[in-house]
């Protein structure tokens, strides 16, 4: 006798099929949309005033409630009660489209459909007319991953579909959408979930789950989610299932594979310190307890973005991101430091994680981070370069992070960078790399530290030695400098070197660029720092040797007569005001010459008559 073929049976004794905490507390009204109000208020007028569009394009980060948005839209517009801004939740219509199976709202994956036979497929159903419901809705979710093929398929469609047709696109690339498509639609664009915001959702959902959690722990979560509300759910599911007792910050760090927040402080502090070697320990011990390198550089940024969110705005900042225990010492970091340090500090950080995503040696970039940020007051920015040098002012004294880094430390004997004289306030005449390159036999080492104002009565004697300094530091050239006539001044600070047309030879040599970088060094050295020279080629008769080395009657008549005008209350004013100084006067030049009176005009003769001469040419 045969028997029948026992059925398989259910067994009662198998676990229920575990949905995830991000589905389960998924929004379903557009009062539960956490974050975007904006764009549930813009969405529930359209539907009570029955201005619905026909295309609406959501985009924002991930994780936001795009698609959520869609899905409640969609109940909105097919719900049994409705088109209505609150859907019931329990008709036939509300309940397959939150299970995904309404055969009238369908989701689309643009990345997996974005071919252009698949666009024109949807082209041809568009056409039917809804099952069961009011409006055939097409749900795209990734739109931006469409061919342009799709897109072009779809635009005749897109801007006139039937009237039982709506379309709702979703993406996080908005900026890769052809204009054609953005045109179309209307936009909402949904912004981050704040950190608060995110925590408040967290603490409902751990209580709702009758579980346990440190409110610094769920603090932690929402700020590790960067603003998306599904990431920070979705990582709460997984710590709880790894908590077997009270949810603490302890263990989210350690399923993270991230530092707690004392120890980055104390990072940060040894950084701030310029202790690179306690710092570079610290990595690499936190490295062999299986810390993530990635995570601990983004912690890192955090923690200086508080240093500048507090910098700028103080401890009473909205959402900072630390927690109470860590805000004294993160209060205490920032006063200590000044704002472009800080942002120097952030564009370490940021260039860091930029170079990071396409190197397998992330700690190497980490410590190469730590250690330029703890030599960070050693270096100079291009502006303070540029300001030094237009200026002509000495560089900032070099602080060292030990103040005594002295040549038995440094590698291979390289020479002091460190400046005791400046710690106590004292100014410094010469950096220790450019004493150790100076020629032995040059002025600066003869004693002459004290420099020379560039004027009239003393520009033989600098002439003088700018041709010795020269001479000792190039012979060759300083040879050929001796070729020019006697320099003038021509403006502020600086000298005119002329060469005689017969010494064409000499101009070339002292006009190259390396040998006219030590003609100024030189002349710098005389008369101080921002002191420039320019060198001219000039006709006439070939000068002999007494006419370029001694001054002429001529000459020393001249220098009294800039004299005498200097001692005139508007030249005087000029010099002590602006740094002025004559440097040409004109033959028929009188300053106390008056102006004569001008003759009567006609409004005849206005257009033709001539200007008067402001000083009278017979008392040049």
């Amino acid at each position: 006798m045969l028997m029948a073929k026992s059925q398989p049976t259910s067994n009662p004794t198998a676990p229920a099929e575990y949905t995830v905490v991000a589905r389960r507390y998924r929004p379903q009204q557009f009062a539960d949309l956490i974050g975007q109000e904006h764009v549930a208020t813009s969405l529930i007028n359209a539907l009570q005033t029955g201005r619905v569009a026909h295309a609406y394009l959501f985009t924002g980060a991930r994780g936001v409630g795009k698609t959520s948005a869609a899905r409640i839209l969609a109940k909105a517009l097919n719900c049994a009660t409705g088109p209505t801004a609150t859907p019931c939740d329990v008709c036939e219509s509300c309940l397959a489209v939150t299970t995904g199976e309404d055969v009238d709202v369908q989701e689309i994956d643009g990345a997996s459909n974005n071919k252009a036979e698949e666009a024109r497929e949807l082209r041809l159903n568009v056409g039917f007319r809804p099952t069961r419901g009011r409006y055939k809705i097409y749900i795209i979710d990734e739109v931006h991953m469409l061919s342009t093929a799709a897109f072009n398929v779809l635009l005749k469609t897109l801007e006139e579909p039937p009237p039982h047709v709506k379309f709702i696109f979703a993406t996080t690339e908005v900026q890769k959408l052809p204009i054609t498509i953005l045109s179309r639609c209307q936009r909402f664009d949904f912004a981050n979930v704040g950190p608060s915001r995110i925590f408040d959702q967290l603490k409902n959902i751990v209580q709702r789950e009758g579980h346990e959690a440190d409110d610094d722990a769920l603090r932690l979560i929402a700020r590790r989610a960067a603003g998306s509300m599904r990431d920070s759910q979705s990582l709460l599911d997984q710590l709880l299932a790894s908590a077997s007792g009270t949810l603490s910050t302890e263990l989210v760090h350690s399923v993270l594979g991230t530092a707690g927040e004392e120890r980055v402080g104390e990072l940060a502090a040894n950084i701030l310190a310029h202790d690179a070697k306690s710092a570079l320990n610290a990595i690499a011990s936190w490295s062999e307890r299986g810390l993530q390198i990635g995570e601990l550089l983004d912690q890192l940024i955090e923690h200086w973005r508080a240093l500048m969110l507090v910098n700028c705005g103080g401890q009473d900042l909205q959402d900072l991101p630390a927690s109470p225990n860590q805000r004294e010492a993160l209060l205490r970091q920032a006063g200590s430091l000044s704002l472009d340090t800080i942002l120097a500090g952030l564009e370490v950080w940021t260039a860091c994680k930029s170079r990071m995503r396409g190197s397998n040696h992330a700690q190497v970039l980490l410590e190469m981070a730590v250690v330029r940020l703890c030599r960070l007051e050693e270096l100079l920015s291009i502006g303070q370069l540029a300001r030094s040098i237009s200026q002509g002012v000495a560089l900032p004294a070099v602080k060292s992070s030990t103040n005594a880094m002295n040549t038995s430390n440094s590698p291979r004997g390289v020479p002091s960078l460190s400046r005791p004289a400046a710690d106590h306030g004292e100014p410094l005449k010469k950096n220790a790399l450019s004493e150790h390159r100076t020629p032995p036999n040059s002025l600066e080492n003869q004693g002459h530290h004290a420099t020379i104002p560039l004027t009239e009565s003393r520009l033989a004697e600098i002439w003088s030695r700018l041709q010795q300094d020269v001479t000792e530091r190039s012979p060759l050239l300083g040879s050929q400098l001796k070729s020019a006539n006697s320099p003038a001044i021509f403006g502020p600070n600086s000298l005119e070197i002329r060469f005689h047309s017969s010494y064409s030879q000499a101009y070339d040599a002292c006009a190259q660029e390396m040998n006219r970088a030590k003609i100024t060094e030189s002349l710098r050295r005389i008369v101080g720092p921002g002191a420039m020279i320019k060198l001219e080629r000039v006709a006439g008769p070939a000068p002999t040797q007494m006419t370029r080395t001694t001054e002429t009657p001529a000459r020393s008549q001249a220098a009294e007569r800039r004299k005498q005008l200097m001692d005139l209350p508007l030249f005087k004013k000029a010099s002590e005001s602006l740094g002025a100084q004559i440097w040409h006067v004109d033959e028929a030049f009188n300053p106390n010459a008056t102006r004569p009176a001008l003759p009567a005009s006609t409004d005849s003769d206005d257009d033709e008559a001539e200007p008067n001469p402001v000083l009278d040419p017979d008392e040049g």
